[in-house]
């Protein structure tokens, strides 16, 4: 099959279920707000670190957005525990990235992918509250203007209408969630039909399972800085050549919790101690989450019926064409976005110099 084919039936069927993820991220976004997330995880909370999790699991923040997310919460009060929590099941999984684990790797990996999520950020939680000997951090408090340098208006702001606030999250997911996911999302579609176009779907089933190809998912997702969504395709790929459902659900746990940058900030924000129960944690749970997802398809002889999704198609549906047009625009501004950034950083670095 030709790449280009490949590449094109993949993107127009993921097309659909992603415009609805990210339509569902923008709501939540923007109607889950970050101060009653605060109350809910901050010292006197009850189950903070379970909390954390839950709220974290659906919400739109790719690994690269969680970041200043977590450190929010934690300088507004929330645990070692609870932030650790929201850093690891925020990325992990979310609302696009159920959807379109549906359509590419069917209703178990896309019902098993957030539990596992959770539980991985409960146990590595929990491992971090354990550990450490600080029960919380004293929240900031913040001065206003008023209390400073006097105000001429003590009328409060005018509370946005709810057709504002839907328009405000879904320009959000249009604009900062695309350009969180378009780079590696791209990259990932294009793996997974080069995979798809070229690699025999026995190439890599001899080392495909068990123990060490799970160890190679772990080793290559910890550089690779990508989120839920980015890693869904390249993880159809991956389980058309050969690799074991459980091994690809390792890479979808591990890529997004475990990249280079969040370790950094879990050093400089817990401490050392906290970073090895961090990883403990997550790699502990997403190896023993891999065991059990391929113990379940090989005890009940369960199917993943990648032909549904990843195969080519004879016919295209129309929403599959125009969600297709909608999501390549969007990604298409994204990139040119991107390319001018860099661009005007590039010569500005060269007048300066």
């Amino acid at each position: 099959m030709n790449w280009l084919i490949a590449f094109v039936d993949l993107f127009l069927e993921s097309a659909p279920w992603l415009i609805l993820g990210l339509v569902m991220a923008g709501i939540l976004r923007e109607f889950v707000s970050m101060q009653w997330m605060e109350r809910q995880l901050g010292k006197n909370a009850r189950f903070g670190v379970a909390k954390a999790a839950i709220i974290g699991a659906p919400l739109p923040l790719c690994s690269c957005g969680v970041i200043p997310a977590a450190a929010g919460l934690r300088k507004a009060g929330a645990s070692k525990g609870a932030t650790t929590s929201f850093l690891i099941s925020t990325p992990e999984t979310g609302v696009d990235s159920i959807a379109l684990s549906w359509v590419l790797l069917g209703p178990f990996m896309a019902i098993i992918r957030p539990i596992a999520a959770i539980v991985s950020a409960i146990t590595a939680g929990w491992l971090v509250g354990k550990e450490s000997t600080e029960h919380s951090q004293t929240p900031e408090v913040k001065s206003s203007c008023c209390s400073s340098r006097g105000c001429s208006s003590t009328q409060p702001a005018a509370k946005p209408t709810v057709l504002r606030r839907l328009i405000r999250g879904l320009r959000y997911a249009a604009t900062d969630m695309v350009d969180d996911i378009a780079v590696w999302l791209i990259v990932g579609i294009g793996f997974a039909a080069l995979v798809q176009a070229y690699v025999p779907t026995s190439f890599l089933a001899e080392w495909g399972n068990g123990l060490m190809a799970m160890l190679v998912m772990v080793i290559i997702s910890i550089p690779m800085y990508i989120c839920a969504t980015a890693s869904t395709p390249i993880a159809a790929g991956l389980l058309v050549a050969g690799v074991s459902p459980g091994a690809v659900l390792v890479f979808m746990l591990a890529g997004p919790a475990t990249n280079i940058a969040t370790l950094g900030v879990v050093y400089s924000l817990l401490g050392k101690r906290a970073l090895i129960s961090y990883l403990t944690g997550v790699l502990v749970c997403a190896l023993g989450f891999g065991f059990l997802c391929d113990w379940m398809f090989t005890s009940f002889g369960l199917t993943l019926n990648l032909s549904n999704s990843i195969h080519a198609h004879t016919h295209v549906h129309w929403w599959s064409v125009l969600s297709g047009v909608l999501l390549a625009s969007l990604i298409g501004l994204s990139l040119a976005k991107l390319l001018a950034n860099k661009w005007s950083s590039t010569s500005s670095k060269s007048c300066c110099s």
